[in-house]
Parts: C-alpha cells; sequence; structure tokens
C-alpha cells in the first residue's frame, strides 16, 4: 500500500464555524489548529495546505480554566527602550477578546511560511455575528 500523498487540484475546501461560547481557550484552540491544517482529515500531508477555512463566533464568552484569566500575561513591545507593555489576560479579554484566541492558535501553529498561510484562513468575531454565512459553514460546537 502506497503513502498518499494530496495534489493541489484535489483539495476540497470547507468552511467550518466553531462556537466558543463557554468554551476553553486552549482546548478550543486545538479543534482550531487542527482543522486549519487538515490533520482532521484523512488526506493530511505535512508539507501542502489540506486545511480548512475557520470562523470563530462568540470569542467574548470563551473562558480560562483556572486562575489563568488572573495569572497568564501578554506583552507587546513597542519598539523603544522600556517599552515592553504587559498585561494580564483578563485586561485583554475586556479589550480584545479575540487576540487571545487568535494568539493560542498561533501559538500550535508551524512558524514558518506555510503555517502563516493556513493561519490566514482563520477569522474571530467577539459576537455571534459574521459575514461568511454565504459559504454555509458546517458549525461545531464544544463541550464545556
Amino acid at each position: 500500500m502506497k503513502t498518499y500523498l494530496a495534489k493541489e487540484g484535489e483539495i476540497v475546501r470547507e468552511h467550518i464555524l466553531f462556537d466558543a461560547s463557554e468554551a476553553p481557550v486552549g482546548r478550543l484552540a486545538v479543534r482550531i489548529v487542527n482543522a486549519l491544517r487538515g490533520k482532521d482529515k484523512p488526506t493530511f500531508t505535512p508539507h501542502i495546505d489540506t486545511g480548512a477555512f475557520v470562523i470563530v463566533i462568540n470569542a467574548s464568552k470563551s473562558v480560562f480554566t483556572g486562575r489563568k484569566a488572573e495569572e497568564k500575561e501578554y506583552s507587546d513591545y513597542t519598539g523603544y527602550r522600556s517599552g515592553l507593555k504587559t498585561t494580564t489576560a483578563k485586561e485583554l479579554f475586556k479589550k480584545e477578546p479575540e487576540r487571545l484566541i487568535k494568539d493560542a492558535v498561533w501559538g500550535m501553529m508551524p512558524h514558518g511560511r506555510l503555517g502563516r498561510a493556513q493561519f490566514a484562513k482563520l477569522k474571530v468575531y467577539a459576537g455571534a455575528e459574521h459575514p461568511h454565512t454565504a459559504q454555509k459553514p458546517t458549525k461545531i460546537t464544544l463541550e464545556k
């Protein structure tokens, strides 16, 4: 039996909609990464983008387990001396809930040309509305 390798013309991409309501951020990120990379399909090929387009709604309703909301810190660097700004996950969650999910997903993606191309297929929205209804995405709800 030969190993199957996907070819660019054979790839069929679907749209997957994840509802992040009451879902732990880390568990949600694992499912998103597997869908973006195509690891949830039998046609997965490591060096070719076989993944789906992923839409995440209700990012503002996702949760952290334990004390991560108070203790986890996110840092930004302005480029100037003493320009390192750190904020807790709780503060960042109030301002930009989409960034929490994007940062968690980006940390699990391969950091190369292919990983950046796969990450570009991710769209995250804080509320329940999204402009991708014409693509008829398959909805996936995670357990608590």
